[in-house]
């Protein structure tokens, strides 16, 4: 596969972390997967291909069955809590929020709960203790009682904050949400990547415990274009097996 000037740019960023001593972590989550589907078997079986592990964040009320069949037995997939319906609670006007401060707290808690139980029940061989919440957003004030939820771990978008609860953020995404809707220009998105790598191998000074030590990709299976999975092929054809990185899987970034 022939790759441009763009993708020189992470192949020497991984190569100066290699020489360095270091393996920058990456990760992938996916979102809003709730049964099997063409886009979904394309994901897995790209990934799988490279040997680069899958955390689906998982709806659990509309989550299926056959999903589960659909993954039953495969290795490199974890499955984590996507809120509850994947509903907005916002009003008109607000950013959309299932787990905003719109509803009272006990409430959410007790729709998390079920989740972790359902999403534990249909799926006990992949399933992690993480919550995703849908549109990455959640009310702050819930963080100190996701504990008694069943959560040890929270992922949302952008760099780690300090917080009163574990944290394994995405922090590049392949999706133009506010203009065409379709794959992000592959320069900015790789620029994305090359930034957060420097960060994370320690080339900015004092940064590394603050924002996390990983580089999580957050896509969207469902929505994606042809400009997408050409991105990822290419992403995971440079990355997999380079001595200067390697994919993990989110049940070991929670353990660490």
């Amino acid at each position: 596969m022939t790759i441009d000037a763009n993708w020189h740019l992470l192949v020497d960023e991984l190569d100066r972390a290699h020489v360095r001593g270091r393996k920058v972590d990456f990760w992938l989550r996916d979102d809003d997967a709730i049964e099997p589907s063409v886009p979904l078997d394309r994901l897995l079986l790209l990934a799988a291909s490279h040997a680069v592990p899958v955390t689906l964040a998982v709806p659990p009320a509309p989550a299926t069955e056959a999903l589960a069949r659909r993954l039953a037995g495969l290795a490199d997939v974890c499955v984590t809590v996507h809120g509850w319906a994947h509903r907005n609670h916002a009003p008109p006007g607000e950013k959309k929020q299932e787990l905003g401060a719109h509803r009272p707290h006990v409430l959410i808690l007790d729709e998390l709960r079920c989740g972790v139980e359902r999403l534990q029940t249909l799926f006990p061989e992949h399933f992690i203790p993480m919550l995703v919440p849908p549109w990455n957003r959640i009310d702050p004030a819930l963080l100190q009682r996701l504990p008694e939820a069943g959560f040890a771990a929270l992922s949302v978008f952008g760099p780690e904050k300090p917080s009163p609860f574990p944290l394994v953020n995405t922090h590049v995404d392949v999706m133009d949400w506010r203009g065409t809707r379709g794959c992000r220009d592959h320069g900015l998105i790789i620029a994305d990547i090359v930034s957060r790598t420097r960060q994370v191998s320690g080339d900015i000074e004092g940064k590394e415990h603050q924002s996390g030590r990983t580089v999580g990709l957050l896509t969207h299976h469902l929505v994606h274009d042809e400009a997408v999975w050409d991105f990822l092929e290419k992403l995971f054809t440079v990355t997999a097996g380079h001595p200067g990185c390697q994919w993990r899987q989110a049940k070991d970034l929670i353990d660490r």
